[in-house]
């Protein structure tokens, strides 16, 4: 690029973006950067064919910029959040011209802490280390996601009820959006290679086809009846009160649907485990005697 030059939105080449910004991975502190220019150029895609609105599109770990890039070239508007200091500074000093613009704002901070702006779509590559985390503060935002994982993650998430992958994650993934794994990624994407595959999952906002009595408590209770996956779902409950807060598990039990309470959870499916939450719910709230 010539000095004083302004490059066409989505043209940077992630390579020479790192070698700009002076920085490489590093594993230690959760940075794989994504340099293959077809994964990419593929992100944005995925929002695009889905006809997801990109007026504002949120992108969480934005690194030295390669998915900022091609998300301006699509994007009315682009918000990017970077905690690295040095890599935000980069990211303010490459895309002056763009910022100057109005089309870029650059949030420099921990994404699980800074305030979110409110965005019709996220596409971001994110730090595998607080994934779930970042994950489960956009979901409930109702808003169209693509997103990087750990390949396990992201299959956990998109599992059906009765499959191996299926869990806790997937239930509660599924409570906010229909979720679809649409690339899986090589190592060799990233520099430098994480140590797992990757894989990007879709995620579509709609309400669940079940009624939960509260978010709240429907969450703690798929947390609690899950750390107890191999047991069936009468002794998942009754061996958790400590996590869910029950008042009277065993009057639970009882009342409960007795093919129910034979099965485990890996085989119970997002409605039923609605339905088991809404009864213990009605028999008391939460640690009531």
């Amino acid at each position: 690029m010539a000095a004083g030059s302004t490059p066409d939105a989505g043209s940077r080449d992630p390579d020479a973006l790192l070698a700009r910004a002076g920085v490489r991975g590093d594993p230690n502190r959760d940075q794989h950067f994504l340099v293959d220019d077809r994964v990419l150029d593929r992100l944005p895609g995925y929002a695009r064919e889905a006809d997801v609105g990109l007026s504002h599109v949120l992108e969480v770990g934005a690194g030295a910029g390669a998915l900022t890039d091609r998300l301006l070239a699509v994007a009315d508007r682009v918000t990017a959040i970077e905690r690295d200091p040095d890599l935000a500074e980069f990211l303010r000093e490459e895309f002056a011209a763009e910022i100057d613009a109005g089309t870029l704002t650059v949030v420099e901070g921990d994404a699980l802490d800074v305030e979110l702006p409110e965005f019709t779509a996220s596409v971001s590559n994110l730090p595998y280390g607080a994934s779930s985390e970042i994950a489960f503060r956009l979901l409930p935002r109702g808003k169209p996601l693509v997103l990087m994982f750990q390949r396990e993650f992201a299959e956990r998430m998109a599992a059906e009820p009765g499959s191996d992958e299926y869990g806790r994650l997937s239930v509660t993934a599924g409570h906010y959006a229909d979720v679809e794994v649409v690339e899986p990624v090589p190592p060799e994407a990233f520099s430098p290679p994480p140590a797992v595959d990757s894989a990007v999952i879709r995620t579509t906002p709609r309400d669940p086809e079940y009624d939960v009595p509260d978010d709240d408590f429907f969450m703690g209770f798929l947390r609690a009846v899950f750390t107890q996956r191999r047991k069936t779902m009468r002794n998942a409950v009754r061996n958790t009160v400590h996590i869910s807060g029950l008042g009277d598990a065993d009057a639970v039990v009882e009342a409960a649907d007795e093919d129910l309470m034979g099965r485990r959870a890996g085989n119970v499916t997002p409605a039923e485990f609605a339905e088991l939450a809404r009864l213990a719910w009605d028999m008391g709230e939460p640690g009531e005697e």
